[in-house]
């Protein structure tokens, strides 16, 4: 079976410096996949990258059994390979919850009805149909980032792109989005520095390091408590 998303030395450079460096990367089906890294390494234009929004000079992507090269050839793969953004501010468009959660099927062409039903379907499944009638501007950022969640979902995504899913949010609300995340059977690629979080979630994970992605291993300690490290291949242990 091929990979959903594969990048194949991969380079992006921006304001003249080189983001990625003949980056490589692949994600399987099934597949959660945590991008670590320190603030600036390029995680976020990683993500972009993958779905198009940023241009890469050299190498080559690959989704969904195509290469993808040109603006139109990623048209599809921003449907299939959802991105959740960093900002939920960024992300919310619509007066009302519900309008904004259905704008996605109806931009894949659903009828109106269809649409909202599939809207109140996933709002229900991320346990915030309460929401529906409300106004995005007045939720709050817990509120707003799982109705982003709901946003995405409702598309029927492939893959799952999350860039700091649990940015500025209360334990209450990460949880809530954890679970959802680990109920929704999804691929993802996960940028975060939650560490607890990507405990959770992650089957296994890179580190973007010097613009080039690095295997890393996610690796369990017999102390007091269990608990999971993230390290380069070629780190010390």
């Amino acid at each position: 079976m091929s990979a959903l998303i594969e990048l194949e030395n991969v380079c992006v450079s921006r304001a003249g410096a080189r983001v990625l460096d003949h980056a490589c990367l692949k994600l399987e089906a099934g597949e959660r996949l945590a991008v670590v890294g320190a603030n600036g390494a390029g995680k976020t234009t990683l993500l972009r990258t993958i779905i198009g929004l940023q241009k890469h000079s050299e190498g080559r992507i690959f989704a969904f059994d195509r290469e993808r090269r040109v603006e139109a050839d990623f048209k599809e793969v921003r449907i299939r390979a959802a991105y959740l953004f960093q900002d939920a501010d960024d992300q919310l468009f619509c007066p009302s919850v519900v309008e904004d959660v259905a704008f996605g099927p109806l931009n894949m062409g659903f009828e109106e009805d269809a649409a909202l039903a599939k809207a109140h379907e996933t709002l229900a499944f991320v346990g915030i149909e309460n929401l529906a009638s409300r106004i995005t501007r007045h939720l709050s950022g817990g509120e707003k980032r799982l109705v982003c969640l709901a946003g995405i979902l409702a598309m029927d995504p492939d893959v799952l792109l999350l860039d700091e899913p649990t940015n500025s949010l209360d334990a209450t609300h990460v949880r809530k989005l954890v679970d959802v995340l680990m109920a929704c059977n999804k691929a993802m690629v996960l940028v975060t520095h939650d560490r607890p979080v990507l405990d959770t979630i992650a089957t296994h994970a890179v580190m973007l390091k010097d613009g080039r992605l690095e295997p890393a291993l996610l690796h369990r300690h017999a102390y007091l408590h269990e608990h999971v490290h993230v390290h380069g291949e070629t780190e010390d242990h």
